[in-house]
């Protein structure tokens, strides 16, 4: 899991203490909100944060992202001395734009501005306060229909889990303009509708049904951030979250929301719930509620590793699925790996708030011939001899060499090195806290 905390911002430059001085005590909420997410992504210490602005130049048919290595940004234009400069994450850049080249999206670095904008720099102004060791991926929205921007959403997610990065993702952008008669663009009953309606649904973190608001009424409404969200609600696509409604005012007649949603990870939630229960108690648990139907309807080989302060502290699992579901094999692994490695003792109850748990889920296997056909950190693999098998899981911590991972799973398997043994290989998706 490499998407740690996505979340949802205004960016009113009056909010930031140098431009909005005693008028900050007038949107209070939305203040604190500010300061809540940003000790959220102080806490994690992201590589990485991406902003989804609505401010970023735009383009009728063409979503921009950010060029170059670096930016600098300035709240000059507002009459304050406050500035910032960020380094640019190209290598997250480039592989969004490859995926959006294969799936035929028009996204690149051609145009753009070369300072940063307001939508981008107002979060970061406070992220900046508490946290600023991340490299910045700034990209905006565009004239191309919403359900283009959910799928682009889908596709940072994918070149995120591409890279070996911890990242935070940010949409910032306003709702409705038209809120009040002495606002900025007067009052609509579109604005006052579409406000209500877009908190209800994020509150849910119902996005989809973001993607089918008719545009006429987007435009009645005044609006700016509308893409943003639709395109983080495709960032969060694949990941099981609580959502968390922080604030919104419409204070000078623009609509400001604020909400966080915290990613978990459903195959690591569940070990960890597992172990604490038959840990504290020695019960094994019922599936819970949040489990997700793919972890109920699909089978597979289930390894749950336990660490603590960085040292192996328990490690077992199934090269075939042997239970009815994923959840079960989680769940049955778990307490085998927490209780029952013949390497260590089982784990006590003093010890759970020092483990760190991971879960790899197990793809199919195949056979190959010789060692040229294995990659430590992309395939396990298992030896056989007769009824002696022994595996050993990919991108292992000091297993740099295939002759040193097969060493280790025939070792695990008593077989000797002069054996006859035949050489499977196979790929996990390891699923991390």
């Amino acid at each position: 899991m490499k998407l740690k905390l996505a979340a949802i911002l205004p960016h009113p430059p009056v909010v930031v203490p140098e431009i909005g001085k005693d008028r900050v005590s007038e949107i209070k909420e939305t203040y604190n909100s500010f300061i809540t997410v940003s000790k959220m992504v102080k806490k994690i210490k992201p590589d990485t944060i991406v902003v989804i602005s609505s401010h970023n130049a735009m383009y009728h048919d063409y979503i921009n992202i950010s060029k170059g290595s670096s930016a600098y940004g300035s709240f000059r234009r507002f009459n304050v001395d406050v500035s910032m400069e960020v380094n640019y994450d190209e290598e997250l850049v480039n592989e969004i734009i490859k995926l959006s080249e294969k799936e035929n999206i028009p996204l690149g670095k051609i145009g753009g501005y070369s300072d940063l904008d307001h939508g981008t720099m107002v979060p970061l102004y406070f992220i900046n306060q508490e946290y600023n060791d991340y490299k910045l991926v700034r990209i905006g929205i565009s004239g191309l229909n919403n359900k283009t921007h959910y799928e682009v959403g889908k596709i940072i997610n994918k070149a995120i889990n591409n890279l070996d990065k911890k990242v935070v993702v940010i949409a910032s952008g306003d709702m409705s303009h038209k809120l009040k008669i002495d606002g900025p663009y007067g009052i609509s009953k579109e604005g006052l509708e579409y406000d209500k309606k877009v908190v209800s649904l994020l509150k849910e973190a119902n996005f989809e049904e973001l993607i089918d608001f008719d545009e006429d009424f987007l435009r009645k409404a005044a609006e700016c951030g509308h893409k943003c969200f639709i395109m983080l609600g495709g960032v969060l696509d694949a990941y099981s979250y609580t959502s968390k409604f922080l604030s919104y005012e419409g204070t000078f007649g623009v609509g400001y929301g604020a909400f966080v949603y915290e990613i978990f990870n459903e195959y690591v939630e569940l070990a960890k719930d597992t172990i604490e229960e038959f840990v504290t108690n020695n019960k094994v648990i019922d599936v819970p509620g949040y489990v997700s139907d793919y972890l109920l309807d699909n089978r597979a080989g289930v390894f749950v590793t336990i660490y603590k302060n960085g040292a192996l502290r328990g490690c077992i699992g199934t090269i075939n699925p042997t239970k009815e579901n994923i959840a079960k094999e989680i769940i049955s692994n778990a307490i085998s790996s927490c209780s029952r490695d013949p390497r260590f003792s089982p784990v006590k109850e003093y010890e759970l708030k020092d483990l760190v748990i991971s879960v790899d889920v197990l793809g199919e296997s195949e056979e190959i011939d010789d060692f040229s056909k294995l990659d430590v950190k992309k395939y396990g693999v298992i030896v056989s001899d007769g009824f002696r098998r022994g595996l050993l899981l990919p991108n292992l911590e000091g297993v740099d060499t295939v002759e040193y991972q097969v060493e280790i799973a025939l070792r695990k398997a008593g077989i000797s090195k002069y054996d006859e043994y035949t050489l499977e290989r196979f790929e996990v998706v390891r699923h991390e806290m």
